[in-house]
C-alpha cells in the first residue's frame, strides 16, 4: 500500500523530509557576503598597532653593546 501520496496529502513530518531532501548545500562556495573595507575609514586596531612599541630603539640599545648606549 506504499504507492504515490500527493504533496498536499502528506502529513507535516513527511513534508519537511520532502522539502529536506530537495534542499541542497551550497558546496565549495561560502554564502557569506564578502566586501572590502574603505582605506579612507579609521581603524583603531591599526592606529593602536603602530604605536605599540613607541621607545623600542632605546630598549634595544641597553641591551645590545653594539648599538652604543646613551
Amino acid at each position: 500500500m506504499g504507492g504515490f501520496v500527493r504533496y498536499e496529502k502528506l502529513s507535516k513530518k513527511k513534508k519537511k523530509e520532502v522539502n529536506a531532501m530537495g534542499r541542497g548545500g551550497f558546496g565549495p562556495l561560502r554564502p557569506e557576503t564578502k566586501r572590502l573595507e574603505s582605506k579612507k575609514l579609521y581603524d583603531r586596531k591599526k592606529a593602536r598597532r603602530f604605536g605599540e612599541f613607541p621607545d623600542a630603539g632605546s630598549f634595544l640599545r641597553a641591551f645590545d653593546p653594539s648599538l652604543g648606549l646613551n
